[in-house]
């Protein structure tokens, strides 16, 4: 799978609220973070009715022959205790290349296992033919981890998929919009199903090869804007504001985050070596009246 095309807004998504400003592990909002796409043990959701999910459902429609082949990548962050902290570990698991006609009359399952550690889970790949060419393609991602935490939500989180997102790759068809669908397709595309997740276009403008499913609402073709200098696990504040808001941080404030978290840490280190040119380029830019998210806006 090459997404390399996609790569900037896809890490924007994993790493969304991990860690906001000031980026200090005793800020109560880094205490008592929200996380985007966490799918929790199947157990602690049974015995803890609610909000909290435990799967994940993407359904998108391929045109294209029985020939044409698909493969999935989802990722997540495990979250480990470090220092008396929780930090992310970028996790990653991919299906192999199918044909449709292989995943239409039996769905693939794919066990998510890294040896030794305390998280466990399956993605489930199919296609069901809706009519000559198209297809409704369907991955579904579940947390089947053991849970005996109780309600405490942080031991939770240790054994929870984290900022989940998966990256569909289509060779010989193409993806349809869901957003804005041709005539023809706007039926089947209605019918589609979508749990935990919004699958839109990705990649450059246009090509029709690529599919985001992300926990965030976003546009056909999301990316970041080309000034942002990095990300900033929060891509709904703008640039500008946030890196003169970390240039204010005191130096004990400044410490902290340098003992901290390293990517807090890189953020506090890249902040600090802009140029006064690199921040009037953050200040604004005229561009089209396409609606793209991403940092930087």
């Amino acid at each position: 799978m090459n997404a390399d095309r996609i790569e900037k807004i896809a890490n924007a998504i994993l790493y969304e609220g991990y860690l906001l400003y000031p980026y200090r592990s005793s800020a109560v909002k880094n205490q008592q973070r929200f996380n985007f796409g966490v799918l929790y043990p199947r157990r602690h959701c049974e015995q803890n009715p609610g909000s909290d999910a435990w799967e994940m459902q993407t359904e998108c429609l391929v045109h294209g022959s029985a020939a044409a082949m698909i493969e999935v990548k989802t990722r997540f962050l495990q979250l480990v205790e470090r220092d008396g902290r929780q930090e992310g570990i970028e996790r990653a698991i991919s299906t192999p290349a199918y044909k449709l006609r292989a995943l239409a009359p039996q769905p693939l399952r794919q066990k998510i296992l890294f040896g030794g550690e305390p998280i466990e889970g399956e993605l489930e790949l199919g296609a069901s033919r809706i009519e000559d060419n198209l297809y409704r393609v369907t991955l579904r991602v579940r947390n089947t981890a053991a849970s005996d935490d109780g309600p405490q939500r942080d031991q939770v989180l240790l054994r929870s998929l984290v900022s989940v997102h998966s990256i569909f790759e289509v060779t010989g068809g193409r993806f349809i919009s869901l957003l804005d669908p041709p005539d023809d397709f706007r039926h089947a595309a209605e019918r589609c199903c979508n749990i935990g997740c919004w699958p839109v276009l990705a990649g450059e403008e246009g090509q029709t090869d690529m599919m985001l499913a992300s926990p965030i609402i976003m546009y056909d073709y999301p990316r970041i804007a080309p000034e942002s200098s990095g990300d900033l696990f929060d891509g709904c504040e703008i640039d500008e504001i946030l890196a003169l808001r970390i240039l204010t941080l005191t130096d004990e404030e400044k410490q902290e985050v340098r003992g901290g978290d390293e990517r807090a840490r890189r953020i506090l280190e890249r902040t600090e070596m802009l140029s006064p040119e690199h921040f009037q380029k953050l200040h604004g830019a005229m561009r089209g009246l396409g609606i793209h998210s991403g940092e930087g806006q």
